[in-house]
Formats: structure tokens, C-alpha cells, sequence
């Protein structure tokens, strides 16, 4: 008794020290994130590197010699194209660094974008929102030693990632150009670890939380969009983007290094926001308080499928604004594709299918699309399992409700839900495809609906995949599913160009059915991947009747 009493004197702070440090225990939060994301963070960061090294190569790989390299610029300094990838500079004299730069840059900072919000929301809002942020803090913690920690693992692991893509950029390009787009991509990732570390303090759940981030990054993506597609080089709009501010650094044509001081600065300023506004309130409180709910609930919050639409409804509402918007901005490109047809280099051409390139295109997109959903559809299983983990599965079934119809009613509503954002993106499509094209609209209009709607079988094999490994392997449903679409998505963009073996290309879920409307409709896989995705829901719930309902 006497020993414990003298250990826990000498660890404790002596009132002679005066108040506790704001960082006690950074150090250790900081050792315990490393130990606990070992995986998961390498996983991105190396992910992240590559992917950023292998654009730099991409063009390369898209044209064999100058004249190619011509041809594809402009397509790339088209206003359309430069909605998507850039303001374009050094599109009139273009190289390949320059098209690199142009071209592909943005994509990787998107990624690295949302890998700087997952890390802050999973090491600081989640914690507060599942309680383990309390124990923690029971303990001889600072207030800022969580939020310290969090932005420091995600600085090292942005500085990394930087490190990486400019060590394979400089590997073939100018080192001042190539510099500037690595330091782009930290500018990036730490301006968004800094909105991030505000948004988690206005919202009291994770979701909130990621969503605000996320629609900062959407709406700084739609205003370069507007300034990067009225002028090439952007306008004046551009400048209110925090995506553009990167880009405007010019790699590789005026490699200019000032725009990175707002990135930077912005980032500065947020942080300390974000350490004042914790400073505001309570642990697993928020500053935005939420909507108080009406007096009595609805009829058909009484119903298992009622609450599954309660609770599944918002994410789906949100992933369907942004897919049918996209869906619009591609068919949009349908006249671009069809003017640039005949310049496009043989290497790029491979990415569609067929000697018609407008048709070709159109099957392309429903592939892609039909990945974006399936994402949907898997962020959706996802949310089952944290009802599960948080206990709110367990009240619910406290009560008498069936597991059988707890799971099936949530699966109903991500069918059908995911399916109505298939059949909306590809009416998107459709429409962006009229507006766009010159002659021919109304022909294209109903192929690129039938294209995107026919992916639903696909979709619905992996929501069978997924929902069948909840049933029976809850912790690795998510992982599994994340990686059927990580890999699907990769192969329906770059398949053509990558030369895989054919294991590989079997191995691709949405690689399976024919690619209309270059090709006719194949009823075989269409039927084959809807058995599988039937098969896998029932396997799922004959699982979940069996297993324990856990809260791990």
C-alpha cells in the first residue's frame, strides 16, 4: 500500500509546479498512434508516394515522341478538360514535365487531400465520440497533448509522401520544378490538417466533422473549376481555391514559389484556430450544438426499416449530389473526346475500348462510375459496422426486432439506394452529353443511361462480397470492400496502359461485363455477378444471426 501510494506521488504533478501542461503526454499519444496506424498509415503514405512517382511517368506512357505529346495538349488546353485537371499552364509549348504538371498533379493532391482529413477525424473527433478520449484523459494528459499529436503524425507523414513523389519526379525532370510540385503536395495536405482541426471542434460527430473538410475540398475544387475553365493559367476566381494556390506555382514553365506562402499561412492560422476553439469547449462536446429533434418521432422511426433510412439516407443523399454532378461534368466532356479523337496518341487511346472513341468513352465512364458507387455502397456497410461498435445495434435489437430483418431492412435501403445514384448518375450523364455535343445528343443520351445502369449487377455483387464478410468477418468487411474498389478503380482507369497479366484483369470485379455500347449486351455476367451479389446478402445475414454482436 505504502509503495503504491509513494509510485503514484512521484509520477503525479506536485502542486508546487503549478497547473499541468497543455502537451502532457504528446510523446506517448503521439508513440500510440504510430503503434496502433503502423498499417494502416504506412499503407498511405507509401500508397500516396507511388501514386504521386507513377504520375510523373504517365506521360510517358501515354506518348512515345514529341508529336504525340502535342497532340495531347490539346486536349488538356481545352477549357472542358482544364475544369478537370488544372489551369494548363505550358500547354502551348507542352513537354513532358509540363504535361505532368498539367495534367496529373491534381489528382494526387485530391488523394493526399483526403488522407489529411481521415487521419485528424480518426485520431481526434472518433476518439471523443467513442469515450476512450475521456479515459485518456483521466489520465495526467494536456488538453492539446491529442490534438499535438494528431498533426504531428500527419506533417511526418505528409513530409514523406512529398519526399517520395520528388524523389521520382526529379528522377526525370527539372529538380526546381520538381520540388515545387512535392512541396505542392504538403502545402496541400497541411492546409487540410488544418481545416480539419477546426472542423473537429464544431462538430460533435465524426461524420459532421469529415463532411465539413470534405466540402471545403469540394468547394475548393469547384471554384478552380469555374477560374481554371473561363481562362488557361485560371483567373482571378482561381485564386480563391486553396487547390489552385498550388497550381499557380507553374511547375516546369515559371516555377514561381511565392503562392505557397498562402497555403502555408492559411494553414497557420487554422491551427491555432483550431487549438483556440478546443480551448471553448467540453471533451466529446462541440460547438455547433445539433438540431434538437422533434417532440415525438415519426411513425416509421418504429421500423427497422425506417430507422435504416434514418440512419443510412444522409451519406447516401450526399454521395449522390456529388456523383450526379460529376456525371454531368463527364458527359460534358463528350464533344471534347469526339474533336480530339483523331489526335490522341495510340498509348492513350487504349484507356477505351473500340475503334469508335466517343462510344468508347461512354463505356469507359459507366465502368468508372460504377466504381464511385460501388464506393458508396461500401461507405454504407461501413456505417453498419459503427452501429455495431458504438452499442447502437445492441439497443435496437434489444428490443423485439429480428437481426435477420435489423440487417436486412439496412440492406434493402443501400440497394436501393445505390442503385437510384446509378440510374441518376447516368440520366447526368446523358444530359451533360446533349448539351455538350453538337449533333448526335439524343443517340448518346439513352446509351450512356443503359452503360451506367447495367454496372448495377456489378455493384451489387460487391455490397453481396462485403455484406457476407459482415456477417461472419465484421472487422474486415470495410478493408475488404475498400480494397475491391482501390482495385477495381485503378484497373478501369489505367488497365489499358498497365499491360497486367490476365489473372489480373480477371481479378478486377468490374471488368466482367461487356463493354457497351461498343460491345453488344451480355446477359451471362450480368446474371452471374447479380447471383453473386444475392448469394453474398444471404450468406451475410445467415452470419450475422449466428455471431455475436460485438462492440470491438
Amino acid at each position: 500500500m505504502t509503495t503504491t501510494t509513494v509510485t503514484q506521488a512521484r509520477h503525479a504533478p506536485s502542486p508546487a509546479s503549478g497547473k499541468q501542461s497543455s502537451l502532457a503526454g504528446t510523446w506517448v499519444l503521439l508513440r500510440f498512434m504510430l503503434r496502433r496506424d503502423r498499417i494502416r498509415t504506412t499503407v498511405w503514405v507509401l500508397s500516396l508516394g507511388v501514386l504521386g512517382a507513377y504520375m510523373a511517368q504517365a506521360p510517358k506512357a501515354y506518348a512515345d515522341n514529341e508529336a504525340e505529346l502535342h497532340d495531347m495538349a490539346t486536349l488538356f488546353a481545352d477549357p472542358v478538360t482544364r475544369m478537370m485537371t488544372g489551369p494548363g499552364f505550358g500547354m502551348d509549348d507542352p513537354s513532358f514535365e509540363r504535361m505532368f504538371s498539367a495534367a496529373y498533379v491534381l489528382m494526387t493532391y485530391l488523394v493526399i487531400a483526403l488522407f489529411s482529413i481521415f487521419t485528424v477525424v480518426r485520431h481526434t473527433r472518433v476518439e471523443e465520440e467513442t469515450d476512450r478520449e475521456e479515459l485518456v484523459r483521466a489520465n495526467v494528459v494536456g488538453r492539446h497533448a491529442r490534438l499535438t499529436a494528431t498533426l504531428t503524425l500527419g506533417v511526418v507523414a505528409n513530409v514523406i509522401i512529398a519526399a517520395i513523389i520528388f524523389a521520382g519526379a526529379a528522377a526525370e525532370y527539372s529538380a526546381e520544378g520538381s520540388a515545387l510540385v512535392a512541396v505542392g503536395s504538403l502545402a496541400v495536405g497541411l492546409f487540410f490538417l488544418a481545416i480539419t482541426a477546426v472542423t473537429v471542434q464544431l462538430s460533435e460527430a465524426s461524420r459532421g466533422a469529415s463532411a465539413m473538410a470534405g466540402g471545403v475540398l469540394a468547394l475548393a475544387y469547384v471554384i478552380r473549376m469555374g477560374g481554371d475553365a473561363a481562362e488557361q493559367g485560371g483567373n482571378a476566381l482561381s485564386w480563391f481555391s486553396p487547390l489552385a494556390w498550388t497550381q499557380q506555382t507553374a511547375p516546369y514553365v515559371e516555377d514561381r514559389w511565392w503562392p505557397l506562402l498562402l497555403p502555408f499561412g492559411c494553414t497557420v492560422v487554422f491551427i491555432w484556430l483550431g487549438y483556440f476553439l478546443s480551448t471553448k469547449r467540453d471533451v466529446g462536446a462541440s460547438l455547433l450544438h445539433a438540431r434538437l429533434g422533434r417532440a415525438e418521432a415519426k411513425p416509421s422511426l418504429g421500423t427497422p426499416l425506417g430507422l435504416a433510412s434514418h440512419g443510412l439516407l444522409g451519406g447516401l443523399r450526399g454521395w449522390g449530389i456529388g456523383l450526379i454532378l460529376s456525371g454531368l461534368l463527364f458527359g460534358s466532356f463528350a464533344q471534347t473526346m469526339i474533336d480530339a479523337a483523331d489526335d490522341l496518341p495510340d498509348d492513350f487511346a487504349q484507356l477505351f475500348a473500340g475503334d469508335d472513341m466517343m462510344l468508347g468513352y461512354l463505356a469507359y465512364m459507366g465502368v468508372f462510375m460504377a466504381v464511385l458507387v460501388a464506393a458508396a455502397a461500401v461507405s454504407g456497410i461501413t456505417q453498419l459496422r459503427i452501429e455495431e461498435s458504438r452499442g447502437r445495434a445492441e439497443y435496437a435489437l434489444s428490443a423485439p426486432v429480428g437481426r435477420s430483418y435489423w440487417f436486412g431492412s439496412h440492406l434493402t435501403v443501400l440497394v436501393v439506394g445505390v442503385l437510384l445514384i446509378l440510374g441518376l448518375t447516368g440520366l447526368g450523364m446523358g444530359i451533360g452529353a446533349v448539351a455538350s455535343l453538337d449533333e448526335g445528343g439524343g443517340e448518346y443520351f439513352g446509351q450512356l443511361f443503359l452503360a451506367t445502369f447495367l454496372q448495377g449487377s456489378t455493384v451489387l455483387a460487391v455490397i453481396g462480397i462485403v455484406a457476407a464478410l459482415f456477417g461472419w468477418l465484421p472487422k474486415a468487411a470495410g478493408g475488404v470492400g475498400w480494397v475491391i474498389v482501390g482495385y477495381g478503380g485503378i484497373v478501369a482507369a489505367f488497365g489499358g496502359l498497365l499491360e497486367l497479366p490476365d489473372w489480373a484483369y480477371d481479378l478486377n470485379i468490374f471488368g466482367h461485363l461487356a463493354q457497351y455500347p461498343v460491345d453488344d449486351i451480355s446477359w451471362a455476367p450480368i446474371l452471374w455477378l447479380s447471383l453473386i451479389g444475392v448469394v453474398g446478402i444471404t450468406i451475410g445475414l445467415l452470419g450475422f444471426n449466428r455471431r455475436e454482436v460485438n462492440r470491438v
